[in-house]
């Protein structure tokens, strides 16, 4: 079973950014897992929780590239791109912080219980700030946004709407003073309308995984340490559809292809889990397809 801690701002395991921040402090820190987690390099990653397949896609090559950089990833474990985000740092070796709406030993939402149970057996832990057993409620969770914010110098959102619980945290780190990423996305997309005003009002545009590792290497003073692979060429298929989900029938003049050679390309795709079939007849990547047009 994993160890409860109790930290208040006392205790030298305190973090020291919430201890700077006035009106941020919380009287006690209940940590599920490893305290010492919250004196490593840590960048907060957040996000939509009805995340597109971009936005999932973006969150866990956010958290992959932390992940391989040795930076915790921070989130509110919530379904979507924090999830996704978690999720992808912990499968590279890394660690990773939940910092939760309720009590450190809730798990909530049930969707993320592997999140919160890797999160503590990795090495990492699950933050509360209020009382153990304390059920989510309405009132926690722009508390929570806050620590998750503070927590951090740098806060990376992968995918926002212009209203949304993603930006209020936004807000808490543009007080803070908090370097803030965000990834592009297309201008007739919902859910990029508060990252793409990000971007407009300043903030670090990340408009691929290199530009990323540069930017966590300018900020953090870390090096990526992976593997090499192969470059592939992006396919003109995934590359058409990283834009917008298209028809077949629309697809086809475009790359100079007969609408049956392309529909085999599809299925093969969709078979592969790169793209899926829309109900509307359209085909869109998946957030597998994002990342293969990403490397």
């Amino acid at each position: 079973m994993a160890q409860r801690h109790e930290l208040r701002p006392n205790d030298e395991r305190y973090p020291q950014v919430l201890r700077e921040e006035e009106g941020v402090r919380a009287d006690v820190l209940y940590v599920l897992g490893d305290p010492d987690v919250l004196q490593e390099p840590m960048v907060s990653i957040i996000g939509a929780r009805k995340a597109t397949p971009y936005g999932i896609a973006a969150a866990q090559i956010a958290g992959r590239i932390a992940g391989e950089c040795g930076i915790t990833v921070v989130s509110g474990g919530a379904m979507g791109c924090d999830y996704a985000a978690s999720r992808a740092a912990l499968d590279a070796g890394g660690k990773a912080v939940v910092v939760c709406g309720s009590g450190a030993d809730r798990i909530y939402p049930a969707s993320s219980e592997d999140v919160f149970r890797d999160a503590v057996a990795r090495g990492g832990a699950i933050v509360g700030i209020e009382p153990w057993g304390t059920p989510p409620a309405k009132y926690t969770f722009p508390k929570r946004n806050v620590i998750i914010a503070a927590l951090s110098p740098v806060l990376l959102v992968a995918e926002a709407g212009e209203r949304s619980g993603t930006m209020g945290t936004v807000d808490a780190a543009l007080e803070m003073g908090r370097t803030i990423y965000a990834v592009p996305g297309s201008i007739f997309s919902p859910t990029s309308q508060g990252t793409n005003r990000l971007i407009r009002d300043g903030a670090l545009p990340i408009a691929s995984e290199p530009d990323l590792e540069a930017r966590l290497s300018l900020d953090y003073g870390v090096l990526r340490i992976i593997a090499p692979h192969e470059s592939r060429a992006a396919n003109e298929v995934i590359s058409a559809l990283s834009a917008n989900p298209m028809r077949p029938e629309e697809l086809a003049p475009r790359l100079e292809q007969t609408v049956l050679t392309l529909l085999r390309t599809l299925t093969d795709y969709e078979a592969q889990g790169i793209v899926e079939h829309l109900p509307d007849g359209r085909y869109s990547l998946t957030a597998r397809g994002y990342q293969e047009y990403g490397r």
